[in-house]
C-alpha cells in the first residue's frame, strides 16, 4: 500500500486538513469477532447497515484508546457516499477528484464547518471477505496513516460512504470501495 499524509486546516487562516492518501488497500484478513451489528456483512447485502457499522467498528477503537466517539454526520455523509460513487463510477481511486476538486474543497460544497475546518479522510476497497465493515476498519488500523486519521482526536463527526464497486470497474457485487470524512467544525 502506498500512502502519503499530510495535514491541512481550514480557516480565515493559511490552510493546514489532514489528507490521507491510499492508492489501493492490501487489507488483513477479518479475524477475531466483531461487536458491531453488521460488522461481518457483506456491503452488497445491506449497504447502509455496512456503513453503520463502520461509524460502530471506528468507535470500538476511538473508545478502546480512551478517545471519545464520533457521530455520524448527514453533510458529511452525503459527501462521502457521492465521492465513493464517483470513484467506481469515474474509476480513480484518490483525495483528488479527476477535476481536481480537492477534500477541502468537497467538505466546503457540502456546507460543513463553520470559520474553521479540520477535516481528514481514509479511503480502501476490498473484495469479499476484506470488503467487511470490521475487516475495513482493521485494515486501516494496520496502516499507520490511515490509524491516525481515524484516531484523530480532534474529529467529533464523520460521514461514510460506500458503493458496491471497485475503482477499477472489476466485481461489482463482491466489492466494495469506501470513504470515510472525519472533521471537526469551530
Amino acid at each position: 500500500m502506498s500512502t502519503h499524509a499530510r495535514r491541512l486546516r481550514a480557516s480565515t487562516c493559511p490552510a493546514a486538513v489532514t489528507i490521507l492518501l491510499a492508492t489501493g488497500l492490501a487489507a488483513a484478513p477479518a479475524t477475531g469477532a466483531t461487536r458491531c451489528r453488521g460488522g461481518a456483512l457483506a456491503p452488497a447485502s445491506a449497504p447502509r447497515a455496512a456503513q453503520a457499522a463502520v461509524v460502530c467498528e471506528i468507535n470500538r477503537e476511538r473508545r478502546a484508546r480512551g478517545l471519545r466517539p464520533v457521530g455520524a454526520h448527514p453533510r458529511l455523509t452525503g459527501m462521502a457516499r457521492r465521492y465513493a460513487r464517483a470513484m467506481v463510477r469515474i474509476g480513480f481511486f484518490s483525495h483528488t477528484s479527476p477535476g481536481g476538486v480537492t477534500l477541502l474543497e468537497r467538505v466546503r460544497a457540502a456546507g460543513y464547518g463553520g470559520r474553521r475546518i479540520e477535516a481528514g479522510e481514509a479511503l480502501a476497497w476490498a473484495q469479499g471477505r476484506l470488503a467487511t465493515p470490521h475487516a475495513i476498519v482493521r485494515a486501516w488500523m494496520h496502516s499507520p496513516p490511515h490509524r491516525a486519521v481515524l484516531l484523530g482526536p480532534a474529529y467529533r463527526d464523520v460521514g461514510i460512504g460506500m458503493a458496491l464497486g471497485s475503482p477499477n470497474g472489476r466485481a461489482r457485487r463482491s466489492s466494495a470501495t469506501y470513504a470515510a470524512d472525519f472533521g471537526a467544525a469551530r
